[in-house]
C-alpha cells in the first residue's frame, strides 16, 4: 500500500483508532475497551488476530478462548468488528506479509447428546476455512490439533464446513478478504437442561481449544514464513494483564500469614527429649507449639475471594487455582494441630507413601546394613552452630556478590530441633545443631543453595508466586536440595540412610503406629542412634503426623528420572517449582513471561560437579551417589 493510500486510509478512523495504529508501528502493547464488554487486546504484533462476536450472548467459553490469546479481538456484531479488523489487520499485513483471521464460535446446541444415550456420544466441533494455501495448512493442524483427550468423558468429532453456510465467518472473509479460519463447538461444558456451568469442564475446554488455534497460527506462519518460530506455544502471551499482578499480590499476603513449618514444629525439642528418655522410651512425650499466630477463617474468607476469572490466560489461571487449593489445604493442616485431622491432612497434602517408594527406602537401608550405628559424626570434627553460621554467612556473601538482591537474613534460633531451616529469606539455624564439619558445604548447598535461590530467582520473576513455590513444589526441591550435596561432594552413606530411614518411619507413622514403637524400630531394626531415632521420629509426629519427611527421596528419585530422560536443571532454579510444572515453565519461558535465572547454584562449579551431573544422565540410583 502506498504511503497516500495510507493517509487516506487512516483519515477515516476516530482518534482511538489512530493511537492503535501508533502502538502497533512502535511495538507497543495495545488494550481497547469498548462499549458492551468489547475489546482490542494486542501484547506485540503479530500476523494474526482471534476474533470473537458476542451479539447479545453473555459469559461463553468462546470468549474465553479469544481471550486467551497475545492478540484478539472480541467486538458486539460485525458493524463493530469489521472497520478494527481492516485497520488492524491491513498494518499488520504490511508488517509481516500475511495476516490471518481465527473466528471462535459456539453451535447454539449439543446436538449429539440425548437423554437416553446408553453412554456419553462424541462432541461437534466444526471447522472452515478460506481458499488460500496457508489458511488450508491453518485448518488442519486445527483439526489434528482439537485432541480434547484432557477434557474427560467425551471425544470430538471433527467436521468440516462450507464458509457459506456461516453469515459470520462468510462475512468477515469476504468484507476484510484475509484469510480465514473458523471454529464453532458444542457447548460440552453446559448442563443441557438447566443451562448450569460444569466449571472443571469448561477450564479444560478452553484450555485444549486454545492450544489448538496457537497450532493453527503456527502452521499459517510457517507456511506464509512471517515469523522464526520454535514452538506453537511461542505465539502465546508475553505479558500478563493486572488481573494476574492483584491476585498475585492477594495469593502471596495469603501465603505469608503463616509460616507453616514453624506452625507445626515443636519448641521444646530437648525438653520432650529428656521426658522420653526418663520414661524409657516408651511414652510419647508431649510436644508444644507457638501459638497460632494467623485467623485461618480469615485467610480462607480473603484466599476464595481472589478473583481469577479475569486472567484471560489459561496457564497462569491453573497455577493460581492450584496454588488457592494447597493453600486452604495448609491451612486446614495448622488449623488441625495436634488433633486426629491432621495427619489426614498431611496424607491429602503430601500423598502416602507409595509401594515403590518403601521399596527404593528399604533398598538403601539393606543396602548399606554395615553401617548400621553410623549416625554421620562418629569419630569426625563436629561443627556447632556458630561454625554453621559463619560458613552460612560466606556462602551468602558470595551469592550477593553475584546478584545484590540476595538478601537472605541467618537467625540462630533456641525454639527449634537441632539442624537448619529456611522460612523465605531467612536461614534459621538451631542453637543445638551439630554436624560433621566435613558435611557443612553440603549442608549449607542444600539450603542456601538451593531453597534460598530458588527464592530470591522466583522473587525476580515479577510474579510472587514464584518465590513462594507453585504448587506441590517440595518434593522437588527436596529432591533437588538432596542432589546438591552430592553436587557438593557432601553425599554420606549416613546422610542417604537418613533420607531412606524417614520413608520408612513416615510409612509406620501414616499406618497409625505410636511414636515410641517407629522409634524403637529406627533404633532395633536400622540401627539408629537413640538421639537421631529421636529426631527423625520427631519431624514426623509433629503436629499430630506429618508426612513431609517422605518427599525427599521421591523428590530425588523424580529427579535423577528426570535428569536421565534428558531434562534440564536450569528450568528448577527459575523459582520454587514441582516435577509436573516443568512443561509450563519452558512455556512460559518460550513466551518471555519468566526471566533466566539471575543467579545459578554454586556446586555446579564443584570440580566433579559435571562428572556426577554426566552419571545422573546415564543413570544412576541414589546408592550410586555414596559412591561416586
Amino acid at each position: 500500500m502506498t504511503r497516500t493510500r495510507r493517509k487516506e486510509r487512516d483519515a477515516l478512523h476516530p482518534e482511538w483508532m489512530e493511537e492503535i495504529l501508533d502502538c502497533l508501528r512502535t511495538d507497543k502493547p495495545v488494550r481497547k475497551d469498548f462499549d458492551h464488554g468489547g475489546r482490542l487486546h494486542i501484547d506485540r504484533p503479530l500476523p494474526f488476530l482471534s476474533v470473537f462476536l458476542v451479539r447479545g450472548r453473555d459469559d461463553l467459553a468462546a470468549r474465553d478462548v479469544a481471550a486467551a490469546n497475545a492478540s484478539y479481538l472480541i467486538a458486539n456484531d460485525i458493524g463493530e468488528a469489521l472497520p478494527i479488523i481492516t485497520a488492524v489487520g491491513g498494518l499488520l499485513k504490511e508488517r509481516f506479509g500475511a495476516f490471518m483471521l481465527l473466528d471462535i464460535d459456539e453451535l447454539d446446541h449439543d446436538t449429539l447428546l440425548t437423554d437416553d444415550a446408553p453412554y456419553l456420544p462424541p462432541f461437534e466441533i466444526s471447522i472452515a476455512a478460506t481458499g488460500e494455501p496457508a489458511a488450508e495448512e491453518a485448518e488442519t493442524a486445527l483439526a489434528d490439533g482439537v485432541d480434547i483427550r484432557q477434557v474427560k468423558f467425551r471425544t470430538p468429532r471433527v467436521e468440516r464446513f462450507s464458509l457459506d453456510t456461516d453469515f459470520q465467518a462468510a462475512t468477515l472473509a469476504k468484507e476484510t478478504g484475509f484469510p480465514l479460519v473458523a471454529i464453532r463447538f458444542a457447548p460440552i461444558y453446559k448442563q443441557p437442561e438447566s443451562g448450569m456451568v460444569y466449571p472443571d469442564l469448561r477450564e479444560r475446554l478452553v484450555a485444549n481449544i486454545f492450544d489448538a488455534g496457537l497450532k493453527a497460527f503456527a502452521a499459517f506462519v510457517a507456511a506464509t514464513q512471517s515469523l522464526k518460530l520454535t514452538s506453537h506455544r511461542a505465539l502465546g502471551r508475553k505479558a500478563f494483564v493486572d488481573a494476574v499482578s492483584r491476585a498475585d499480590r492477594s495469593i502471596d499476603e495469603v501465603a505469608g500469614s503463616f509460616d507453616f513449618l514453624l506452625a507445626v514444629t515443636p519448641i521444646n525439642a530437648d525438653a520432650a527429649w529428656q521426658e522420653f528418655r526418663e520414661n524409657k522410651f516408651k511414652r510419647t512425650p508431649q510436644f508444644l507449639y507457638r501459638p497460632l499466630s494467623v485467623q485461618v477463617e480469615a485467610e480462607k474468607r480473603k484466599l476464595f475471594s481472589v478473583a481469577f476469572d479475569r486472567f484471560e490466560d489459561p496457564v497462569l489461571y491453573h497455577l493460581y487455582r492450584e496454588k488457592q487449593q494447597e493453600l486452604d489445604l495448609q491451612l486446614s493442616l495448622i488449623s488441625a494441630r495436634e488433633t486426629s485431622r491432621f495427619v489426614e491432612y498431611s496424607r491429602a497434602l503430601y500423598g502416602p507413601v507409595e509401594t515403590s517408594l518403601y521399596r527404593a527406602a528399604t533398598e538403601i537401608l539393606v543396602q548399606t546394613e554395615n553401617h548400621r550405628g553410623d549416625d554421620g559424626d562418629s569419630g569426625t570434627e563436629i561443627a556447632g552452630c556458630y561454625d554453621v553460621e559463619i560458613a552460612a554467612r560466606t556462602m551468602i556473601a558470595s551469592y550477593r556478590r553475584q546478584y545484590e538482591g540476595f538478601t537472605a537474613e541467618i537467625e540462630l534460633r533456641d525454639d527449634l530441633p537441632p539442624g537448619l531451616l529456611v522460612s523465605d529469606d531467612r536461614l534459621l539455624i538451631s542453637r543445638a545443631t551439630r554436624v560433621p564439619r566435613s558435611r557443612v558445604h553440603a549442608l549449607l548447598s542444600h539450603e542456601i543453595g538451593v531453597h534460598l535461590l530458588t527464592y530470591f530467582n522466583g522473587s525476580a520473576q515479577g510474579l510472587r508466586l514464584f518465590r513462594s513455590g507453585l504448587a506441590g513444589y517440595e518434593g522437588m526441591q527436596e529432591g533437588l536440595a538432596v542432589f546438591s550435596e552430592h553436587m557438593a561432594g557432601g553425599m554420606t552413606v549416613g546422610r542417604l540412610r537418613l533420607v531412606a530411614a524417614r520413608v520408612v518411619a513416615c510409612s509406620w507413622m501414616l499406618e497409625g503406629r505410636p511414636f515410641a514403637e517407629t522409634y524403637n524400630m529406627l533404633v532395633s531394626e536400622h540401627g539408629f542412634g537413640p538421639a537421631a531415632a529421636f529426631n527423625l521420629a520427631l519431624r514426623l509426629y509433629r503436629g499430630g503426623g506429618l508426612a513431609k519427611d517422605a518427599i525427599y527421596l521421591r523428590g530425588l528419585l523424580e529427579l535423577l528420572d528426570h535428569l536421565k530422560s534428558g531434562g534440564a536443571l536450569d528450568p528448577f532454579w527459575m523459582g520454587k517449582i514441582s516435577s509436573s510444572h516443568f512443561r509450563v515453565m519452558q512455556e512460559l519461558n518460550l513466551r518471555g513471561l519468566l526471566k533466566a535465572p539471575v543467579i545459578r547454584p554454586a556446586f555446579l562449579l564443584h570440580p566433579h560437579a559435571q562428572a556426577r551431573l554426566d552419571q545422573a544422565r546415564a543413570g544412576m540410583t541414589p546408592l550410586d551417589m555414596i559412591t561416586s
